[in-house]
């Protein structure tokens, strides 16, 4: 199995997948390999990479809380963080760091408070409103943005606040953390999609960028991470490879199989 991360690994910098990199999936997939996109990104944002899903249609959101199958457009496992646990999280958060704003991913929804700025395309159903009326069901990831905060130190702050309530992690150099379920991330979801199909760690290779990768990274029987990788990635890979503006994972995938 090829496990990949998408932003900043398997896509290049404009959101797109190369022609070399589909011609490199498509070849391992031919040689039977399972090709499987892991990403931070919500369901909504991995329908537009539909035509570069495996046959299998399947693919790992939101850090491992969610199974989507792309072809369906169906959300068929989900591991979601209680609301109530979320609201506690997110109480602790803006203690030690007031000015922060929140938003949440639920399944195929979205939703925010009246504050928290557009730094994301958001869907015509997004749901606005305050933090409690969020949080009356389950969510996918909540996640806490700060706009004055320096990145480094927000992260450091808001993710001693979070500590084992929940999973916090982030997969960029903005000042935001993304908050799953306590255990979840993409290595669980990986670790419990491969045992379901009798493929262990060691028959896994992964590719990655950013923090949220490295437990998927440190998972898998071998990894890479891309020439532009955070070094929390790069500590954590076994191996590098080119950057994603380089088609750093199909240089790797054609190395393999020609």
């Amino acid at each position: 199995m090829i496990a990949t991360d998408l932003d900043g690994t398997l896509l290049r910098s404009d959101g797109t997948v190369s022609p070399r990199t589909r011609a490199a999936l498509a070849r391992a997939e031919q040689h039977g390999c399972t090709v499987l996109f892991v990403s931070a990104r919500p369901p909504r944002w991995i329908d537009e990479l539909a035509d570069a899903v495996g046959d299998h249609g399947l693919a790992i959101c939101a850090n491992g809380a969610l199974i989507y199958d792309v072809h369906a457009r169906a959300v068929i496992e989900r591991h979601s963080l209680a609301g109530d646990v979320a609201l506690t999280v997110a109480q602790a958060i803006r203690q030690v760091a007031p000015g922060v704003s929140f938003a949440i991913e639920r399944d195929l929804g979205y939703g925010h408070e009246p504050d928290f700025p557009g730094r994301w395309p958001a869907p015509e159903d997004t749901v606005v409103a305050e933090l409690d009326a969020l949080l009356i069901e389950p969510v996918a990831k909540l996640l806490a943005l700060h706009q004055k905060l320096d990145a480094q130190e927000f992260i450091a702050l808001a993710s001693a606040a979070v500590g084992d309530l929940a999973a916090a992690t982030h997969s960029g150099h903005a000042a935001v953390v993304e908050i799953s379920a306590a255990n979840v991330s993409k290595a669980t979801s990986l670790a419990r999609f491969c045992a379901e199909r009798g493929i262990g760690p060691a028959d896994v290779v992964a590719f990655g960028d950013m923090p949220n990768d490295v437990p998927m990274l440190a998972w898998a029987g071998k990894s890479y991470a891309v020439g532009n990788a955070h070094p929390a990635a790069v500590a954590a890979a076994d191996h590098r490879c080119a950057s994603n503006d380089e088609d750093g994972v199909a240089r790797v995938v054609e190395g393999w199989f020609g």
